[in-house]
């Protein structure tokens, strides 16, 4: 399995949730899992389009395939789907794990005095 990719275990989760499958009422998609990797490799290296390396094709097609796969609801059909499935638990994050730095709740820094309000009406 290369980086990024997809077991054969995820794979087989998804792909009769994709358009242009084996069977499916119109074209058949030039493979499909081969398009999926190329976007999860994308978002998870955090590349911009025209750095998607060369073996994922054209990186204008897969880029035009995934925003026509957004309109048209197959992305959320397939998250929806994922996000169903109760395995998926240890996916969620709260408060609980990830903890908010002292400095974002306003916190004072060490040694910072409290400058009285120049507005004298401000009670």
């Amino acid at each position: 399995m290369r980086r990024y990719g997809l077991r054969d275990d995820q794979w087989e989760r998804i792909k009769d949730l994709l358009p242009g499958r084996e069977g499916y009422v119109g074209g058949t998609a030039a493979n499909n899992r081969l398009f999926v990797e190329a976007v999860l490799y994308r978002y998870r290296a955090g590349i911009p389009w025209r750095d998607l390396p060369a073996r994922f094709g054209d990186w204008k097609n897969v880029h035009r395939r995934l925003r026509r796969w957004c309109e048209s609801g197959v992305i959320e059909r397939i998250f929806r789907y994922l996000a169903a499935d109760h395995d998926n638990e240890y996916m969620m994050i709260d408060s609980t794990i990830v903890r908010a730095h002292q400095h974002s709740a306003g916190a004072l820094k060490k040694g910072a005095r409290i400058r009285p309000s120049d507005d004298h009406e401000a009670g």
